[in-house]
């Protein structure tokens, strides 16, 4: 069975999530994720089409996927689930990645191995953050942190696709997806520069003027 990005689940209640972003920046004990049963059918299924696409799988964070796809009412997902306060932020240990559906790691685990083969520390994973060290963005969103629900109440909420009051600010959010266009337009740079390396782009030679 091929290896699924992206989806885990609380320890505590097994409730399952899709991980948004792994770390938060300058809080890499945080994770932001996205309860799942929370979410209306539609926009639900919306999700899980993404986290299964190659455009989800082939992303560093999901919200970069995230950030790029709108949902049946034309609103942007990254945008509308902040907005309906789906975005939460959660401590690393209160979450386990499930790739499949016979292996389980910690997300903490699991962010400690990304650092180890990136030659970095845990803080500077988040967005892609080059081999060479200093992470791409400075600030990402932050929000109230949030307590794995028990049964009763997972069972409850499951039925209902309710606002939360633990959601990122506007302001934070903005400062999230800029950080993400900073990090897509860096990496894009470095590919155009890769590729000028490989094949120089012909110049186009200008048409000489009519005597």
């Amino acid at each position: 069975m091929a290896e699924m990005k992206h989806v885990g689940r609380y320890i505590q209640n097994q409730r399952k999530v899709a991980v948004a972003y792994r770390t938060v920046p300058q809080d890499s004990g945080y994770c932001l994720v996205v309860d799942t049963a929370s979410l209306s059918d539609e926009n639900h299924d919306s999700l899980m089409k993404l986290v299964e696409s190659s455009a989800g799988q082939s992303c560093y964070e999901l919200a970069e996927a995230m950030g790029r796809t709108t949902l049946g009412d034309g609103r942007t997902m990254l945008a509308a689930f902040h907005a309906e306060g789906k975005l939460q932020r959660v401590p690393t240990v209160d979450i386990e990645m499930t790739p499949t559906s016979t292996q389980v790691i910690k997300l903490n685990e699991l962010n400690k191995i990304i650092a180890d083969q990136k030659g970095v520390s845990i803080d500077e994973i988040h967005l892609g953050a080059p081999a060479g060290g200093s992470p791409i963005a400075e600030e990402v969103a932050t929000a109230q942190e949030v307590k794995p629900k028990t049964a009763p109440a997972v069972q409850a909420e499951a039925q209902t696709a309710t606002n939360t009051p633990d959601a990122l600010s506007d302001e934070d959010l903005a400062k999230n997806l800029r950080s993400q266009a900073d990090a897509m337009f860096k990496e894009a740079q470095n590919l155009r520069k890769q590729a000028e390396e490989l094949v120089p782009t012909k110049k186009t030679a200008k048409a000489k003027a009519s005597a």
